[in-house]
């Protein structure tokens, strides 16, 4: 089926008018169901729905007489109808797929709506590649909309990403039709002292009426919180305390709560609700990160839901915070979110509200899933070359480039290691005596400590900054390098081998980015992930299968970590304490300033 695009309520105002009066006949009838109204918090059992022109013109007891000889009639048989889900906050580029596989992957789970930020690409290829996520994603026949990138780099003289975000570009974005907003504002700590850079961004997006994302990645809750509230941010998804949805919507924020593949932060703050009462209304749910995997195998926001649900709220609570709660912030509460006149009509059918099983999805008032199975097209945009052509590496890497030299005469040195910390963003910062080989620092797999390296891929530099890294386990001869490295997205390879680091490095070179993992010399584990060395345009259960290949792989090499790719994609998030690496060198989070790898000579 061929998409079109949806009519704005201004252009099919008289009809919609003319069908619920009974003037005109609905293109799409839903009877002997049981309507959920996210706006009063009830079931209405027997309500029916009359769709034209791709919206709700009727919701109420009896629709028979918008019923023509075109309608098409749904028999709902006691089922619920429930509005789309909508992910208020969310990277498709994590899913390691573009816009169009990530949309056919989420459908038959029921979500219609995605408010999407597209940061990674925007480190890789810029404005330009924002562009291009935002035009895939308003080809699609669900709701794909785009928040402006706001911290490329996220943390300015820590890091050399592709491209710069200026406020400029985010002026000139907020034009564009699918633009909704300013993409989470990392640089938590520009906001607190008074950036004027980040400043201008807040500024622009407010003074086009859209909506700021937050991201306030600290525990303290101090007079740095307040300061960062009050620089504009209208939500926040970094939260992972009860204390911290609490703090969030008593400055006027939106708390969100995300169940992702590695982040599990419904659980621990949902509690405000259920247990101290707070208003509902002002908590959100997302998911941040899917990897395509959990889209295959769990699902996406009907797994938040049930989720949410298990945690204790009641079903048309979670409901509300997958829906309506969202439109309202992002100022669509008139275009979608609920089953009510005038909005999308974007509508769920299923037979039980906590177990939420997705039996037919309809998006613009066509069935767009139904059993699980997607049944229409999701098209692809026709990406240019230059944005599957962006791993320069500038020379062919070998040993030599992944060697740490220690100060002359040295037979051991005390080392900076990263610590990798399970099922959590941040990582620890460790200190280790390393021995000295012929003036080269090796690693030590007895203490788990093996060599971390981050590649410069975005201008062909050759630049290598070697560094150490403890958590992962891995034994033998052994490497695994990524393009996906947040946020900077240059490479990053782990490894106990450096002739293992430099092959794999040299083979995400030739394939035009991914993941891979060596072995005793050979390649054990491909995900291919050409576009922008980010994502692939094959289907989200190919792409599953490869990244499951790729985590069997490194449990092969010794890893028992849990999300352990997640973990390794992580390393170069320069603004989540406490030691991180860049292009520019070791990073001290928790001060904001390169570090030194040896902290002393023995």
């Amino acid at each position: 089926m061929e998409n079109t695009s949806l009519k704005s309520w201004e252009e099919c105002a008289a009809r919609l008018v003319a069908v619920a009066a009974g003037r005109a006949a609905a293109d799409l009838v839903i009877r002997g169901g049981k309507v959920v109204n996210v706006h009063s918090r009830e079931v209405l059992d027997g309500w029916q729905v009359a769709v034209a022109e791709g919206r709700f013109a009727y919701v109420g007891p009896d629709a028979s007489h918008c019923i023509g000889e075109g309608t098409q009639v749904i028999e709902a048989e006691g089922r619920y109808l429930i509005p789309g889900l909508c992910d208020a906050h969310m990277h498709i580029e994590s899913g390691m797929l573009t816009p169009a596989e990530f949309a056919r992957a989420v459908i038959p789970h029921g979500t219609t709506t995605m408010f999407t930020d597209p940061h990674e690409i925007a480190n890789v290829l810029g404005l330009e590649g924002v562009r291009l996520m935002h035009d895939e994603a308003l080809m699609q026949p669900v709701n794909i909309f785009t928040q402006m990138p706001s911290c490329a780099p996220s943390a300015p003289g820590l890091e050399t990403t592709g491209h710069e975000i200026t406020p400029e570009d985010v002026a000139e974005a907020m034009a564009w039709p699918g633009i909704i907003g300013l993409g989470e504002m990392m640089n938590f700590p520009g906001v607190i002292n008074g950036d004027a850079k980040m400043l201008a961004e807040i500024a622009a997006t407010q003074r086009a009426g859209k909506t700021v994302g937050g991201h306030y990645a600290s525990p303290d809750l101090g007079p740095a919180f307040h300061a960062y509230a009050a620089g504009g941010p209208a939500d926040d998804h970094e939260g992972t305390r009860e204390a911290d949805a609490i703090a969030r919507v008593r400055q006027g924020m939106r708390a969100m709560l995300r169940l992702g593949s590695a982040w599990y932060d419904v659980e621990s703050q949902i509690t405000a609700v259920t247990e101290k009462g707070l208003d509902p209304r002002n908590f959100i749910l997302c998911t941040d990160d899917c990897h395509s995997g959990t889209l295959v195998h769990d699902g996406h926001m009907n797994r938040v839901v049930r989720h949410a649900i298990e945690c204790g709220a009641d079903p048309l609570v979670a409901l509300q915070m997958a829906t309506i709660n969202t439109a309202t912030h992002f100022g669509l509460e008139r275009e979608l979110g609920s089953i009510a006149p005038g909005r999308r009509a974007d509508v769920i059918l299923t037979s039980d509200l906590r177990t939420l099983p997705i039996e037919r999805v309809i998006a613009r008032g066509v069935t767009v899933a139904e059993g699980g199975r997607i049944t229409v097209d999701c098209p692809h945009l026709d990406w240019p070359d230059h944005a599957r052509n962006t791993v320069h590496l500038g020379k062919r890497l070998t040993a030599a480039d992944f060697e740490v030299k220690a100060p002359e005469g040295a037979t051991s040195v005390k080392v900076k290691v990263i610590g990798v910390v399970e099922n959590q963003a941040p990582t620890r910062a460790l200190s280790a005596e390393l021995p000295v080989t012929e003036t080269v620092v090796e690693g030590d797999e007895a203490r788990d400590i093996c060599q971390i390296a981050l590649v410069e891929r975005h201008r062909g530099t050759g630049g290598v900054t070697n560094g150490f890294v403890s958590g992962f386990g891995y034994r033998g001869r052994m490497a695994m390098a990524s393009t996906v490295a947040h946020d900077s997205h240059h490479m990053i390879v782990v490894g106990t081998s450096r002739e293992d680091m430099a092959l794999a490095a040299n083979r995400l070179g030739e394939v035009g980015g991914g993941i891979t993992v060596f072995r005793d010399g050979h390649e054990i584990a491909l995900v291919e992930l050409p576009v922008a060395g980010l994502m692939s345009q094959e289907p989200a259960a190919t792409v599953a299968a490869k990244a499951a290949r790729m985590v069997e792989a490194m449990a092969e090499c010794g890893c028992t970590l849990n999300n352990a790719y997640m973990q390794h994609s992580l390393l170069a998030l320069v603004v989540i304490p406490e030691l991180r690496i860049s292009d520019l060198g070791l990073v001290d989070v928790t001060k904001f300033e390169i570090t030194d790898l040896f902290e002393e000579n023995t």
